[in-house]
């Protein structure tokens, strides 16, 4: 059995739906929080039960029986996302699980500037030190990001933002079938993945060019200072740690973090990986 933790999230609710399409409902199993919410997975024959990182005695019963369980980022920076990664991969080991994959990032690393990065590379050493067969998922940038850095800019002809560098922006639909892919071709990869990214690194000056062309306007990009920037988030709402933390994520694209770019993800999948003008292009046309 395929177990998947996070399968009602954005990422693991896609990888759930293109595995089906590979392999037979009763070989998939879900770990969720709310089982509930993933009656319509049950409905169409995968086995739900309730998982959660924060309860890691709920996660013998989620992972019996598993052959391989791919553990989702629970998205959280420090001890406490480590702390969640480690009771899945130890339950999952517990279980008999033959392999541990894992939703890591193309820029996880141990000096990055941008705290996720940490627990991403913390994980992978917790992974390697295991004992069991494993592989990273080396995933690039999420591109649905993007929208949530433009700010105003469709309103303004704008786009303010502390000074950046070229990311590999990578949709979401096309890291859930590479992932449905690698789970469903067993050994594969072993230990992490090439770079699963677009094939091309963009910066926030070729995304403002590239919502100019969709608006049919002039969009500017201008560069705000770092701390300005930061109080601005504050002073609407944002906590302190997160504005900050937020920051972080420019200065590690400003030293070249996620820049990495790649054949793998379009040759794993066969096809053009979805390029970030169509993601802003639905961005547009929902008029966010």
């Amino acid at each position: 059995m395929i177990v998947i933790t996070g399968a009602t999230g954005k990422l693991g609710s896609r990888i759930v739906d293109q595995l089906l399409r590979r392999v037979p409902a009763a070989e998939i199993g879900v770990s969720v929080r709310e089982p509930e919410r993933a009656a319509g997975l049950a409905a169409r024959g995968v086995r739900v039960r309730r998982g959660d990182f924060a309860d890691p005695s709920s996660l013998a019963d989620a992972f019996e029986g598993a052959a391989q369980v791919l553990v989702v980022s629970a998205g959280q920076t420090g001890e406490a996302g480590l702390s969640r990664h480690a009771a899945a991969i130890d339950a999952a080991r517990d279980a008999g699980a033959k392999r541990v994959l894992y939703s890591s990032h193309q820029g996880a690393a141990e000096d990055s500037l941008f705290a996720p990065m940490l627990v991403h590379a913390a994980t992978e050493r917790r992974l390697a030190a295991g004992g069991m067969s494993f592989t990273a998922l080396r995933n690039g940038f999420y591109a649905s990001t993007v929208p949530l850095l433009l700010g105003q800019a469709l309103q303004t002809g704008e786009l303010v933002a502390p000074a950046d560098g070229p990311v590999s922006w990578t949709a979401h639909d096309d890291l859930a079938e590479a992932a449905a892919i690698i789970l469903a071709a067993e050994g594969r990869f072993d230990g992490p993945t090439p770079p699963l990214t677009a094939p091309v690194a963009l910066d926030l000056e070729d995304v403002a060019g590239l919502l100019g062309d969709l608006a049919g306007r002039t969009v500017r990009r201008v560069v705000a200072d770092d701390e300005e920037w930061v109080a601005g988030l504050i002073g609407h709402g944002v906590p302190e740690d997160r504005a900050h933390l937020l920051l972080g994520m420019f200065h590690a694209a400003r030293r070249g973090e996620f820049a990495t770019a790649g054949p793998e993800l379009e040759d794993l999948l066969g096809r053009q990986a979805t390029p970030l003008r169509d993601v802003l292009r639905d961005h547009y046309e929902r008029g966010v």
